[in-house]
């Protein structure tokens, strides 16, 4: 069954919510920057019982936010950001439940199975996630990195998620061209993500009410969960509120 993922979103040190495919060194476009630290949203989820989320570090200045929040709820957030073979094992040490990679696995735009199997071998497989956050082409779906900036020759479809699901435990994919913009779920790339995965996958973007919650579930047989961002009220939405997310998640434990 489809669940609610929360997440924490760092950028320049400040938890916000931006459009994602207008993150670059200069900055993104946001839409909502929170008066509240990393640390009030993970003792949030901590106290709402909402686990498997992600805190997400979009570029420099987020160590310290992200420290005190994996510390603040420990072994409840997943974490992504800058993560490698050199450090994916110290933030795990720190609190991380999960560990979120992307960039490292990737050189001159392709795949690095040797960067894939040496991360997945220091910290296991059960505690890595897979970013496959990704951009609509003509050939379909690619993964990019780079804080989305950046467009490699990896397709997400059948083959691609068979290939990576012994390295890992999940999947994080963010459908970048729509992050932040509250106009809909890729309802494509969700049902193609039900008709591939066999291990936990959870979508980002376009989500803008609690009715995307259903959609994902049917679309993907409910082998997909939904993180939903810019539209929740605590970072400034209006679209659905954080109580409809639990009690959704309620009905779904309660269901199983």
């Amino acid at each position: 069954m489809t669940k609610f993922r929360p997440c924490i979103d760092l950028h320049e040190g400040k938890v916000k919510q931006i459009v994602g495919g207008s993150l670059s060194e200069s900055g993104a476009k946001t839409n909502f920057v929170s008066q509240h630290d990393a640390t009030f949203y993970a003792s949030l989820y901590q106290s709402l019982a909402l686990s498997g989320g992600h805190i997400i570090s979009l570029g420099p200045n987020n160590q310290h936010e992200v420290e005190a929040a994996l510390k603040c709820y420990p072994k409840g957030l997943q974490y992504g950001g800058g993560v490698t073979l050199g450090n994916a094992t110290w933030y795990l040490e720190a609190g991380a439940d999960k560990v979120i990679v992307t960039s490292f696995l990737f050189e001159k735009g392709e795949l690095s199975w040797s960067r894939l199997s040496d991360i997945s071998s220091e910290v296991g497989a059960h505690n890595l996630v897979i970013d496959l956050s990704c951009r609509r082409s003509s050939d379909g779906w690619m993964v990019s990195t780079d804080r989305w900036q950046t467009t490699t020759r990896t397709p997400i479809n059948l083959e691609t998620i068979e290939q990576l699901q012994p390295y890992c435990s999940e999947f994080l994919v963010h459908s970048a061209d729509i992050e932040g913009l509250q106009s809909g779920i890729d309802e494509e790339l969700v049902n193609l993500l039900g008709d591939s995965v066999s291990i936990p996958t959870t979508y980002a973007g376009g989500a803008t009410s609690i009715d995307d919650l259903k959609i994902v579930q049917d679309l993907s047989h409910g082998k997909v969960d939904l993180t939903i961002g810019s539209a929740l009220d605590i970072f400034g939405g209006s679209g659905v509120s954080l109580d409809e997310c639990v009690q959704w998640n309620k009905q779904v434990r309660h269901s199983n």
